[in-house]
């Protein structure tokens, strides 16, 4: 099993013939989605990751997209689309036909208020269903939008506007979503199964905005973004799901005029949380490349990336492989082994791009005092 990652691209130095579409992959690895560009037109194109050597099948519709579009891939290989239009969002899962592409309308959803964001979420973890979030400025709309039976359904309303969406487990059932309330952001759970009922999830200092940024579910690693140990300057920081220890904000993800993203954590890592590798997207002043840290090491390895990569976007073999996505005007669909560190500092024997340079972590001081409460909460002890 792996482990993927859905981030916006940007532009990274390369030969990146799409930087501004985003890159999403289904949650087993087996198909990803893109618009891709030809010219000055953009249309759907779809990748199969799961073979000898990954392959696209372009997916134009009758004329080009545009750039605000979403598209999403399922588990069976179909592609879903959102095509936004004047404050109404229509959904249709395209599939190839020979030598065209078929289009199965879903329905649309309305989103009549201007101040109303409606965005996809993450895959979810089964593939056959797709969920959206509709966030206003008091409130925040959750639809199922694909896999039900009647076209878009909504499901739940939450109070407060919900940015990210973050699954926390293999099922489905539970939803993070960052959701800020009287100008603080905090992160809370979704239960799709109790109607979307929602539990907090991130409380880490009360005036603090505390985001949830990646999960994994097998090991329970959670990655965020707060301010709390310096307010007004967001830091990285991880923690585990159900622990009663406290969050803690390595030095090592705490680098001067560079952001880091982290995309993607090591799968199959049962109970062994410090131990998973988790891929980090860099940006700084010359472009994008790619960082590596585990935990247990208390370092963050720079590594370049593959020419023409689609930033922020990879993932993880179960046994340590980082795979990159890329697209060049010479090879329009690769996907790259990264030779990364393995725990303990020594380089893995594949890969295509070598350590750009290496951050390590002091020794840390007293441990912070802060908490994810209520991370060991139900329904979240049952994950």
């Amino acid at each position: 099993m792996t482990a993927c990652a859905i981030e916006p691209n940007a532009a990274n130095g390369g030969d990146d013939p799409t930087p501004d579409a985003p890159f999403a992959i289904t949650a087993d690895c087996t198909y990803a989605a893109r618009l891709a560009r030809s010219g000055d037109s953009w249309f759907p194109e779809r990748w199969t990751l799961d073979g000898p050597e990954p392959y696209a099948v372009p997916l134009p519709a009758h004329q080009p997209e545009e750039p605000g579009t979403q598209v999403q891939p399922m588990a069976d290989g179909r592609v879903l689309i959102r095509r936004p239009t004047q404050g109404r969002h229509a959904f249709s899962l395209l599939y190839p036909t020979g030598p065209g592409t078929g289009e199965l309308p879903l329905g649309a959803v309305e989103c009549r208020d201007e101040d109303t964001v409606l965005r996809l979420l993450p895959p979810a973890p089964c593939g056959r269903r797709a969920y959206a979030v509709a966030a206003g400025p008091r409130s925040t709309a959750l639809w199922l939008v694909a896999g039900g039976a009647f076209g878009p359904e909504r499901l739940a309303e939450i109070p407060g506007r919900c940015s990210g969406g973050v699954w926390l487990d293999r099922t489905g059932r539970m939803l993070a979503l960052d959701r800020e309330v009287g100008g603080r952001t905090k992160t809370v759970v979704v239960d799709l199964e109790r109607g979307g009922e929602v539990s907090p999830l991130l409380q880490i200092a009360a005036g603090s905005d505390d985001r949830l940024l990646l999960a994994a579910p097998d090991s329970g690693l959670l990655l965020i973004s707060s301010d709390a140990p310096s307010p007004g300057e967001p830091r990285l920081g991880w923690g585990v799901l159900g622990s009663t220890l406290p969050v803690r904000f390595p030095e090592s993800l705490r680098l001067a005029d560079r952001a880091l993203t982290p995309f993607a954590i090591q799968p199959g890592q049962v109970l062994v949380p410090e131990s998973c590798a988790v891929a980090l997207r860099v940006d700084g002043p010359f472009g994008s490349w790619v960082g590596v840290w585990r935990p247990v090491d208390r370092r963050l390895h720079q590594l370049a990336a593959p020419a023409g990569w689609l930033a922020g976007s990879g993932l993880w073999t179960e046994d340590g492989v980082l795979r990159l996505p890329y697209a060049t005007e010479a090879e329009p669909c690769g996907v790259a082994r990264v030779a990364v560190p393995a725990a303990g500092g020594e380089h893995r024997p594949s890969g295509t791009a070598g350590t750009a340079s290496d951050v390590l972590e002091p020794e840390p001081p007293q441990p912070v005092a802060l908490r994810p409460v209520p991370l060991q909460q139900a329904p979240l002890a049952r994950l």
